[in-house]
């Protein structure tokens, strides 16, 4: 994927210990120190860098292998600059805030994680962006979750299954387009053969949310009607508010450029303020870079409304950043073409090439903490190896959704797992046990992938 050879031949013993090192130390610094994820990889960037010296290798060409592999992925971060002008844009339109008032007056206590899960699954189809849904509908649903006296590690772990099942399944997903694409198959027959795990792993997170996890307290719609009450005094709800949030799905549907999508949905939104407020150009720019900012006393939705600009995306931008870096870096040294080197020889069954491009995928999130390198790494190393067992193409790009695009959100140094954790303000470590959805599809792909159920041959 890059455009140069790795520097070193690591022997795959050494690769496996340094990558193995890598990893302890990082989860050792994230979870036993406390330690930010900018931290621990600029650590560990800087550890691999004085082995690289120590082997003879010159910075220069070291650093050429960072920029190369950031450059493969620019795009994410010019789009979170754009998610983060278009959730300011959302608050201060009263799209956002007029979501969470109707969804406070129509969602059961009873059903609160159920409703979470797919009422995320079905935002998250429509725009084909997981991270979208969470800072959108997600943010909305961890405000009612503060209503209803709901757990909000559940209340995330609800949203992010939904918002990962849209961002696997729909037609508009830069994942779901990549692992075909990767593998050189038709994009709607990757959907369609992704059906297979992704429907079963649909049904059992919609009964674990629905049946499994504990109700919220019924007893608590006193606050709940608190919080409408707050909502409908800010002058921000308003039926018409929901514009830009249907412009948005309008225009996915069409499949303009999300970049694009999000600047028109901003401009509506921007155009839909001043029919309820009248905020002066100085107000407006500091509202996108620092968020939007509700004026007045409304200490229930205060901190609800109160979201977004540019600043909220420097945390996120910064660690993807340094993530892709480390990714290049990894690939340049050599640990990382040797280790998957390694793993290709020895697969003989569908079952070991299944299990294989799993464990590949989970490991270079894990390593790199980015989902598209985990499936373009992934999927250029091991499309060779299903062409000799005679296995048809769809059944990498399902592997690589479901060990790969699922699994990001998962590992707390990743990108999305970052970004979620901010947005929702809840921890990645404290949703990821009810993440249903994320380690059913790896669960169900591999013994799929054990069984040669669904397999399908060329």
């Amino acid at each position: 994927m890059f455009a140069f050879k790795p520097l070193l031949e690591m022997p795959r013993k050494e690769a496996f210990a340094v990558a193995a090192a890598v990893v302890a130390a990082m989860g050792y610094t994230i979870i036993a120190l406390g330690w930010l994820p900018h931290m621990t990889i600029i650590a560990a960037i800087t550890a691999l860098l004085v082995y690289g010296l120590l082997r003879g290798l010159k910075y220069e060409d070291m650093q050429r292998g960072m920029v190369a592999s950031l450059s493969q992925s620019m795009g994410a971060v010019y789009l979170f600059f754009f998610i983060g002008l278009m959730v300011s844009a959302l608050m201060m339109s009263g799209s956002i805030p007029t979501l969470m008032y109707y969804g406070f007056g129509f969602i059961s206590p009873e059903y609160f994680y159920l409703s979470a899960f797919v009422l995320s699954s079905l935002i998250g189809v429509s725009i084909g962006s997981s991270l979208t849904t969470c800072a959108t509908v997600g943010v909305a649903f961890i405000g009612m979750g503060e209503a209803f006296h709901a757990d909000l590690a559940m209340t995330a772990g609800a949203i992010v299954s939904g918002a990962f099942f849209g961002d696997k399944m729909s037609p508009l997903s830069d994942t779901t387009g990549i692992s075909a694409s990767i593998v050189g198959i038709d994009l709607f027959e990757h959907i369609k053969n992704m059906a297979y795990t992704t429907v079963p792993a649909w049904i059992l997170t919609a009964l674990f949310t629905g049946w499994l996890l504990p109700a919220a307290a019924a007893n608590n719609l006193n606050s709940t009607a608190v919080f409408r009450q707050q909502l409908e005094a800010s002058g921000l709800v308003h039926a018409y508010s929901l514009i830009p949030f249907a412009l948005l799905v309008v225009l996915a549907v069409r499949r303009v450029n999300a970049v694009v999508a999000m600047i028109a949905t901003i401009a509506v939104s921007v155009a839909i303020t001043y029919l309820h407020s009248t905020p002066d150009l100085a107000k407006l720019g500091g509202w996108f870079y620092s968020g939007f900012s509700l004026e007045g006393e409304f200490d229930k939705i205060g901190k609800l409304v109160s979201r977004g600009g540019l600043e909220s995306m420097f945390f996120t931008q910064t660690i993807v950043i340094l993530g892709l870096s480390l990714g290049g870096l990894m690939f340049s040294l050599g640990i990382i073409p040797s280790l998957l080197e390694g793993m290709r020889r020895f697969l003989t069954t569908a079952g070991r090439a299944t299990a294989s491009v799993a464990a590949t995928s989970v490991g270079v999130n894990v390593l790199i903490g980015e989902q598209y390198l985990s499936i373009l790494l992934s999927g250029e190393t091991f499309k060779p190896v299903y062409d000799k067992l005679g296995l048809h193409p769809r059944n990498l790009s399902r592997t690589l959704e479901d060990a790969g695009t699922v699994i990001n959100p998962l590992v707390p140094w990743s990108v999305c797992g970052v970004f979620i954790a901010n947005a929702l303000g809840v921890p990645v470590l404290n949703y990821l046990p009810y993440a249903f959805f994320c380690y059913l599809s790896l669960i169900l792909t591999l013994l799929f992938g054990w069984t040669g159920l669904t397999l399908s041959k060329k």
